[in-house]
């Protein structure tokens, strides 16, 4: 069955070519990619899966998305709960408007060559430049005892998911940058000592919205985080939408304004806002200007836009939840294609460094 999947209008394009600093014919290449643990939630979407979506609409060489499941298992999970989250996250970022016919969406585990290629990588990371790893370095002072190599070794396997495809650029944020350096650095090391091989991939920036939790604006949010309230899932009713917008941390100042440093809560709802509006921060702020009870309706408002904004995607969802046939067949097929792509790499790096 093949799903035609209504797409939300909220999309906003990001263009491949303003990030390239390539000529228009060189190949591109995009790899990026999203763990299945925890439930999505609108700062995965609006810092992340929305331009995967609009990159695929313009780019005319290979896109590949992957849900990367052996990242996942740096702590362990139950294995029926993590099967239902790998099939779970596949549904999503189809719901969100990934198309199997535009780009490669296929289960880490699923290509064995990403794993052999971290060895190899392994083999040449600098143990210092591991030791820097922000990720590494907090996780590790939180709970020593639960460190493990697989944490440590983490951006190893990042940067083999990115150089297997010789990707050219990546869509990230700004918080993986550090990882995606790493990825360069091994390039650099790897085309040293074996010759010419890997293109240097480059970040893809933009001007995302970086999302934060709805209690705590100096983090992330977070699948992570514990407090179901600090963020709000993709899948959330409107009642629960509302609750969470309501109960949302703010501050005392009355009117609606944009200021990060001074007002991080109420700044990082306008993002939210803007996000799945389509308008600037400014026109954002200007509609509540000297309005009575500003915050309130603000907050009105914004239940209503991350409510519609989301129904595009919860009603796909619904459909695609209704063939799991479907689903399996493209995790099936972009793994294959995956496959293709990386075991033709790999032969070619083995010979360099003379496995073959």
């Amino acid at each position: 069955m093949v799903f035609q999947l209504r797409a939300a209008t909220f999309l906003l394009p990001v263009s491949i070519r303003q990030f390239c600093s390539q000529d228009s014919q060189s190949p591109v290449r995009i790899f990026s990619g999203i763990q299945p643990t925890g439930t999505m939630h609108i700062g995965n979407y609006l810092g992340a899966i929305r331009n995967w979506v609009s990159l695929q609409e313009e780019s005319k060489d290979s896109v590949l998305y992957s849900i990367v499941d052996l990242h996942s298992i740096t702590l362990p999970q139950h294995p029926s709960l993590l099967r239902q989250s790998i099939r779970n996250m596949a549904v999503y970022l189809l719901a969100c408007g990934l198309d199997p016919e535009k780009s490669i969406i296929f289960q880490q585990s699923q290509v064995s060559q990403h794993s052999e290629l971290a060895w190899m990588l392994g083999c040449l990371a600098p143990t210092g430049f591991l030791n820097r790893m922000h990720q590494w370095k907090t996780k590790r002072s939180v709970n020593k005892d639960k460190s493990c190599l697989g944490l440590y070794s983490y951006p190893v396997l990042m940067a083999a998911d990115i150089l297997l495809y010789k990707a050219t650029h990546v869509p990230i944020g700004d918080d993986q940058l550090q990882h995606l350096e790493l990825a360069r650095e091994l390039c650099r090391l790897f085309n040293k000592i074996y010759g010419e091989t890997f293109p240097c991939p480059q970040p893809i920036l933009g001007n995302f919205t970086r999302v934060m939790s709805l209690h705590d604006a100096h983090i992330k949010m977070s699948k992570s985080d514990p407090q179901e309230m600090s963020r709000i899932e993709l899948c959330d009713s409107p009642n629960i939408i509302k609750n969470k917008i309501q109960k949302a941390t703010t501050d005392s100042d009355k009117h609606i304004g944009f200021d990060p440093q001074r007002r991080p809560e109420m700044s990082n709802l306008i993002n939210i806002y803007a996000g799945f509006s389509g308008l600037s921060i400014q026109q954002v702020c200007d509609r509540y200007t000297n309005m009575e009870k500003a915050k309130a309706a603000f907050k009105i408002d914004l239940t209503d836009v991350v409510a519609t904004a989301l129904k595009f995607v919860q009603d796909n969802v619904q459909r695609l939840q209704q063939d799991a046939g479907y689903v399996d067949s493209v995790l099936s097929k972009g793994a294959y294609q995956a496959r293709e792509i990386a075991e033709e790499n790999l032969v070619e790096i083995k010979r360099k460094i003379g496995l073959r």
